[in-house]
């Protein structure tokens, strides 16, 4: 006696399926196909976020003067969700302030790094490529603008 699947059976199981699909969490783990933690192709470690005077494009607000930003170290805009870094005396850098593992923002920067408290990831302050995982991919680099001893976004 052959058995052939009933409507009941086929749908029962394509139920239970996409529960099991739906219990996965959009973005777990370190995704790098994720669109919110990729970003643009332009973004990371390669790319550079210097910043120098432009010449004729408007910037965006200041965000702090170049004596706020320590060197080797950095302050962190949280409303901006940008972290700007001083390398070594006159070069700034920014990066997001978004860690690249989970999302959390990061907290502080010291001893050359950029920190995130939620599970400890650590990026370094001249490129923000990882220092100390779990993040695998460094922090997007964001554009800024050094006019004079003003720093501003874009």
């Amino acid at each position: 006696m052959t058995i052939r699947p009933t409507r009941r059976t086929i749908l029962g199981t394509g139920s239970a399926v996409a529960l099991l699909a739906g219990c996965s969490k959009y973005g777990d783990g370190d995704n790098s196909s994720s669109p919110a933690a990729s970003g643009s192709p332009s973004d990371g470690p390669s790319s550079t976020a210097s910043a120098t005077a432009s010449g004729g494009a408007a910037a965006g607000p200041e965000l702090a003067k170049t004596s706020d930003i320590p060197v080797g170290g950095g302050t962190i805009f949280k409303d901006e969700k940008v972290v700007v870094t001083q390398p070594e005396q006159g070069e700034f850098k920014a990066f997001s302030a978004v860690c690249t593992h989970q999302g959390c923002t990061v907290s502080t920067v010291s001893n050359g790094t950029i920190d995130c408290p939620c599970h400890g990831s650590k990026f370094r302050i001249t490129d923000a490529s990882v220092a100390t995982g779990p993040a695998t991919r460094p922090l997007p680099a964001e554009k800024i603008t050094v006019e004079g001893n003003s720093i501003r976004l874009g």
